[in-house]
C-alpha cells in the first residue's frame, strides 16, 4: 500500500466518524484505530490536528464537488439548467430524509464548530461555499441563456440565495429529523424562479 493510499484511507475514516459524531469528540485515536494505522504515522503525514481538519476539508470537497459538478452538469446536452438545479436538490432532500436527523454534508456539519476555532479550516469552509455558489451562477447563466430565466436576472445574487436558503433548510431539517424543511425550501425556490420568468 502506497503513502497516498494510507492518507486516503485516514481521510476517509475520519470523514465519516466526523460525519457521525463531531470534529472535537473524535480523537486521533478513533481514526487510527479505524485504518489500523499506528499513531506515529499520523504525524508523518500531518503536522498538526488542525492541518488534518484543513485537509480532510479539502479531500472531502473535491469529491463532493466532483459529484455536484456530475449531477448539475453531467447532462447538460439532454436536460435543462432549471430542470438539473431542481433535480439536484430534491435528491439531496431524499438524502436528508434517508438520513433521519443525520448531517448529509461534512461542510454544513463543520461549519458553525471549526470557523471560530480555526482560520485556516474556516478560509478552507469559505472556499468550498463560494465554488458550490460559483455552479449555482454557472447553471443559472446557462438557464438565461436558453431563454429559461430572463435575461435581467442577477445570477449572482441568486445563486448565493440558493446556497444560504439550502443551508439554513438542511440545518433546520437536521435539528428537526425531518426532510420538511428542505422540501419546503425547494418549493420556495420553484415558486420565485418561476415568479422571474413571468
Amino acid at each position: 500500500m502506497t503513502e497516498k493510499d494510507t492518507k486516503e484511507r485516514i481521510l476517509d475514516a475520519a470523514e465519516e466518524l466526523m460525519l457521525e459524531h463531531s470534529y472535537h469528540s473524535v480523537g486521533l485515536n478513533q481514526i487510527l484505530k479505524a485504518v489500523q494505522v499506528p499513531k506515529g504515522s499520523f504525524y508523518h503525514y500531518f503536522d498538526s490536528k488542525e492541518q488534518f481538519g484543513v485537509e480532510m476539508l479539502r479531500h472531502y470537497m473535491e469529491s463532493t464537488n466532483a459529484r455536484k459538478r456530475e449531477q448539475l452538469f453531467g447532462q447538460a446536452d439532454q436536460t435543462l439548467p432549471l430542470t438539473r438545479l431542481f433535480a439536484f436538490l430534491d435528491t439531496f432532500a431524499d438524502n436528508i430524509e434517508r438520513g433521519q436527523g443525520q448531517y448529509p454534508c461534512l461542510v454544513l456539519k463543520l461549519a458553525a464548530e471549526v470557523s471560530g476555532l480555526s482560520e485556516a479550516m474556516r478560509e478552507e469552509l469559505v472556499r468550498g461555499f463560494q465554488e458550490w455558489i460559483s455552479y449555482y451562477q454557472q447553471l443559472l447563466v446557462e438557464a438565461v441563456q436558453k431563454g429559461q430565466l430572463p435575461e435581467s436576472t442577477d445570477t449572482e445574487a441568486l445563486a448565493q440565495v440558493i446556497q444560504d436558503q439550502w443551508t439554513g433548510a438542511t440545518e433546520r431539517s437536521v435539528v428537526s429529523h425531518t426532510a420538511e424543511p428542505a422540501r419546503k425550501a425547494i418549493q420556495f425556490l420553484r415558486s420565485y424562479i418561476d415568479s422571474l420568468q413571468a
